[in-house]
């Protein structure tokens, strides 16, 4: 599992991540506005922080949201570790999936990897970068692991955000 969760290094390089699906959109420079569902079932972490990074990156060329299937409330160490790169978190809060009108979107990017991805009903297309949860309830993760995996999902969710986004 430590695989998981080693950040994009030199040796892998950016195209490791990116490559997994970034397909069309990618290659197609995507330069139409943009509207993103990020897609997790607590949206708590993944899918928070790939909300605030896909905003970060349109910069305003689109509308990004966020949501789950079992909407819980947003993870402090995912609010920390975005903090670390100047995107605030602190205002977010996790909303249920069944809040999004499919009419405001065009792309769903589910993070799922372990747990079942919420489903969504709706004609937008379907990306999914499989990320593991950072959140881990294990006792035996210590508070510095726990925070790396957060880290390293934060960074995973730009490098996957800027191959799609950047034309």
């Amino acid at each position: 599992m430590a695989e998981a969760w080693r950040r994009p290094g030199a040796e892998e390089g950016v195209s490791a991540w990116a490559s997994h699906s970034a397909g069309p959109a990618a290659e197609s420079g995507y330069r139409e506005a943009m509207k993103l569902l990020m897609l997790c079932v607590a949206n708590s972490a993944r899918s928070q922080m790939a909300e605030a990074w896909a905003r970060e990156l349109l910069g305003g060329r689109g509308t990004v949201q966020s949501a789950g299937s079992r909407p819980s409330s947003v993870n402090p160490v995912a609010i920390r570790v975005m903090a670390e790169v100047g995107i605030d978190l602190s205002g977010h809060r996790s909303k249920s999936v069944d809040d999004i009108d499919p009419a405001t979107i065009d792309t769903v990017i589910t993070w799922c990897a372990d747990e079942v991805c919420p489903a969504w009903l709706g004609q937008a297309r379907r990306l999914h970068y499989p990320l593991p949860d950072p959140a881990t309830g294990d006792p035996l993760v210590s508070n510095k692991e726990r925070i790396e995996r957060f880290r390293a999902a934060r960074d995973a969710i730009e490098a996957h955000l800027k191959a799609l986004i950047s034309p």
